[in-house]
């Protein structure tokens, strides 16, 4: 991989690290959170529930927002509700208040909604050939996030004598206030109006293209089914008597090889091919459930969590990368909006589910649901391999 892209997608892959430093802590220590605060066991992954639900619902109104008045606005924004929601967290965990905790994870959600355009927006900045590559760098910053977000909890959680899940929400605000500061060096250039030579299509038309169906399809269950396990792995550690220290440790290498992979998935794509990257995607899942029914200790859940950050970061990178050409120019605001709509539906789901399906079926029915899942995921992928193939002989 050569180093010719443009200043931006750097600053821009540092930004998504801040991004997935806030994700990454919350994953170690929100569902402990809610599990302390809330009356209602069940309702322990309710708080990482509604940040994914709040992604959810501002999706589409980031994308149109950012469509007017500029990507840089819509991220100055974002980090704004980053840093309302981490003094919300901090008021809420002193007057123990459950509720107040679920506010402050919704601005949480609201801030990533907006920053999970970063991808695109690298996209934006280089050529046809360069996209898969710039995706894979802007998520390769997140690789900070493995080594800061989850022990962020540890190194800051003795900042406040009476509650030690308080310092970590210090901490981000500093976090959200250095995202600022490189989003403003980034200097992401202002929405053009440019004249469309190709007649825009109806959002119907766009999304029913296969390779519509299966990017979305690709990103939406390599994201569900890796925050379905992720989410419930930190209460299957409690269970298992294990302590905060060996969360991190786990959530640590997961985030890890989340990210680290995308300093080649960019190369492979180019040299192998989208298909093959996606269907080692779907391998690397499946054989992550595979390690989780063979044991408990924190061995065990390092190595199934790193096989699912691998499965995360193909299925994603990938998915990303082929929804970037079924759109034109002109239609990419609604094209993203949607695509991130039902994605970060399907993540929400997952998070809210995981808390009940463990408490009420278990750990080993938590891995069982996303079997179907990635075997669906693998249906879509061979079926879009069937399609290009056969246009391919058409022509």
């Amino acid at each position: 991989m050569t180093f010719t892209l443009p200043r931006a997608v750097y600053l821009l892959s540092v930004c998504n690290g801040f991004l997935f430093i806030n994700q990454s802590l919350l994953i170690t220590i929100s569902a402990l959170i809610g599990f302390e605060l809330a009356d209602d066991k069940r309702l322990a992954t309710l708080p990482m529930a509604l940040q994914f639900a709040a992604i959810m619902v501002t999706t589409v109104p980031a994308s149109l927002f950012m469509g007017r008045f500029g990507r840089q606005a819509g991220f100055l924004l974002g980090n704004a509700l980053g840093i309302t929601g981490a003094i919300i967290a901090l008021i809420s965990l002193f007057s123990q208040s459950f509720e107040g905790f679920c506010v402050a994870t919704v601005c949480f959600g609201m801030f990533a909604a907006f920053s999970n355009y970063y991808r695109f927006t690298a996209a934006e900045l280089v050529n046809e050939e360069q996209k898969s590559v710039a995706i894979s760098w802007v998520m390769a910053g997140g690789l900070l996030a493995a080594l800061i977000g989850p022990n962020l909890a540890n190194w800051s959680s003795k900042m406040f004598d009476t509650e030690p899940f308080a310092g970590p929400f210090a901490v981000l605000i500093f976090v959200y206030i250095l995202s600022i500061a490189t989003m403003l060096a980034a200097r992401l250039p202002a929405p053009v109006e440019t004249a469309n030579t190709q007649p825009v299509r109806s959002l119907g038309e766009i999304i029913t293209q296969p390779i519509f169906i299966v990017a979305v399809v690709c990103q939406m269950l390599g994201y569900g089914t890796m925050n379905l396990v992720m989410t419930a792995t930190p209460l299957a550690i409690q269970a298992q008597g294990l302590g905060l220290d060996s969360t991190a440790v786990v959530i640590q290498w997961h985030v890890f090889s989340m990210f680290a992979p995308s300093f080649f998935t960019g190369s492979i794509i180019k040299r192998f091919g989208l298909i093959p990257v996606l269907i080692c995607g779907v391998i690397a899942g499946v054989t992550a459930v595979g390690v989780n029914f063979t044991g408990n200790s924190v061995a065990h859940y390092v190595t199934a969590l790193v096989l699912l950050g691998i499965s995360w970061n193909f299925l994603f990178v990938g998915g990303t990368t082929l929804l970037t050409d079924a759109h034109q120019p002109a239609e990419k605001a609604r094209t993203q909006a949607v695509n991130d709509l039902i994605v970060f539906s399907t993540v929400t789901l997952t998070a809210l589910s995981a808390g009940a399906l463990h408490h009420e079926f278990g750990w080993r029915a938590v891995n069982m649901t996303v079997l179907p899942l990635f075997a669906l995921t693998l249906a879509a992928i061979t079926w879009l391999a069937f399609v290009q193939k056969k246009d391919r002989y058409e022509t």
